[in-house]
């Protein structure tokens, strides 16, 4: 029985954004989380022990990675090295380089020779020998125009029109490729690409619309006992009947609030000795503990105690350890009523936690009572609004003036007086406010990191 485990999607040294500075390392605690589920992976594989291990791509944000990340990505592989258990690493659109050539964050592992390691950056077949026998292992990483095409064909060619192109020379190839494979030897496709009946994860957010999609007939094929995908971060099977399975395994933690929602783990296959079509595989998902991810959203905007209500909606028992996001509608004159230090002491247990209000605009409250459009005095309407608003009693008795003005009424000018308020005193918002942003977290961090943001709260116009 040949064990493989294939997973994908690292992206180690994303996120740090939402993570803080350790203490005792000082490095990115969301560093240190990524570090942990590919840890865990690589300690499954040899605890098994697998006789392959298969990586779908995207190892890292994108082709040039901080040295420690790097240092961190390669300490994991290596034990599979140590364990003499073969390894294909496949180049992802984020493994390339702007251009999309080559995969400068891989190759070092073919430059170096790595014992056992194969690394997959153009369609091709590749034949293993592992403690169950040989597998051929074909590697198709994320195809760009300029894999299979030239400028001089596309030139002057609509999008749809090269996509078809694409598609087209990408099936010639693969065809090519089918014809080579040895039906006595168990054959898997190792593929970083966007099928056509995949769900969409955070890579809708990460780059995924610079390619195309390819439809799921062109990689289910019968010559494969198991199709091993990357780039989609969301879990899934595509092929229902398993014959063969095409397993996205998704991302081993949470990239963003995207995925606040999704399963991440990675893939254990087994495939039975046999010749073609007497193959059978058999799959398995495995859960790893990712780190929590946590929105919290309030509308405060109709509540005479706003504080209050943000406070009793945040559980702290919930969110501990948690990557927290506070979302909060708002109006205007309800800021200073939100005192933002009793929010944060509240959510002291996340990891981490960002603070969001969303000011609710004016112009979006309800109609007012008792205003009938048809018959409606533009003037009596005006006076009627400026009623509503204490922001605007300084200047109510001009705006009335300047709209008698503009309608040429003759009539003498009519005065709006608006009840004493504290709300009066409140200072008002500059109108090219847009956004500012809060982020704290359970514990200090380090100024130097680019995880530190300001502590001033975010501002949305709805």
């Amino acid at each position: 029985m040949l064990k493989i485990l294939h997973l994908s999607d690292i992206h180690m040294g994303g996120g740090f954004s939402h993570g803080r500075i350790d203490p005792q390392t000082g490095l990115n605690t969301r560093l240190l989380d990524f570090t942990a589920a590919l840890e865990r992976c690589i300690d499954r594989a040899i605890a098994e022990p697998v006789d392959l291990v298969l990586f779908g791509g995207d190892a890292f944000p994108d082709a040039t990675p901080l040295p420690m990340v790097q240092e961190a990505f390669a300490q994991q592989f290596c034990r599979l090295a140590a364990a003499n258990i073969p390894t294909v690493l496949l180049v992802g659109n984020h493994d390339q380089h702007a251009q999309g050539r080559g995969g400068a964050s891989l190759c070092i592992y073919r430059t170096l020779g790595v014992p056992g390691f194969v690394v997959g950056d153009t369609l091709a077949l590749h034949r293993l020998e592992t403690n169950q026998g040989p597998v051929q292992v074909l590697t198709l990483p994320w195809l760009t125009r300029s894999t299979l095409l030239t400028k001089r064909q596309t030139e002057g060619m609509a999008l749809a029109e090269v996509g078809a192109l694409l598609l087209d020379r990408l099936q010639a190839a693969l065809e090519g490729e089918i014809r080579r494979l040895d039906p006595d030897v168990p054959t898997i496709l190792l593929a970083h690409l966007m099928s056509d009946r995949a769900q969409f994860g955070a890579e809708r957010m990460l780059g995924v619309g610079k390619g195309f999609s390819i439809p799921l007939s062109t990689i289910a094929r019968s010559e494969f006992d198991y199709v091993a995908l990357g780039h989609v971060h969301k879990h899934q099977n595509l092929n229902a009947s398993n014959e063969p399975p095409v397993v996205y395994p998704g991302s081993i933690e949470r990239v963003d609030f995207s995925e606040e929602n999704e399963d991440k783990g990675y893939v254990m296959v087994s495939i039975a000795p046999g010749k073609r079509g007497d193959r059978a595989t058999t799959w398995e998902f495995c859960p790893l503990p990712a780190r929590p991810f946590c929105t919290l959203r309030v509308d405060v905007s109709d509540c005479e105690d706003p504080l209050d209500k943000l406070l009793r909606a945040i559980d702290p028992d919930k969110i501990t350890d948690a990557v927290v996001r506070l979302v909060y509608r708002v109006r205007a004159e309800q800021l200073h009523h939100i005192e933002l230090a009793a929010v944060r002491d509240r959510l002291a247990t996340a990891h981490t936690y960002s603070l969001q209000a969303e000011l609710v605009s004016q112009l979006a409250r309800p109609r007012l009572p008792d205003m009938d459009a048809t018959n409606l005095d533009p003037l009596v309407a005006l006076e009627a609004y400026l009623g509503e608003r204490s922001d605007l009693r300084a200047i109510a008795d001009d705006m009335l003036a300047a709209a008698r003005d503009l309608l040429g009424y003759a009539s003498p000018m009519i005065r709006v007086d608006l009840p004493e308020s504290p709300e009066a005193a409140s200072p008002e918002l500059p109108a090219s406010v847009e956004s500012m942003e809060s982020v704290g977290s359970g514990s200090p961090t380090s100024e130097a990191q680019p995880s530190e943001r300001s502590d001033s709260g975010q501002l949305r116009l709805l």
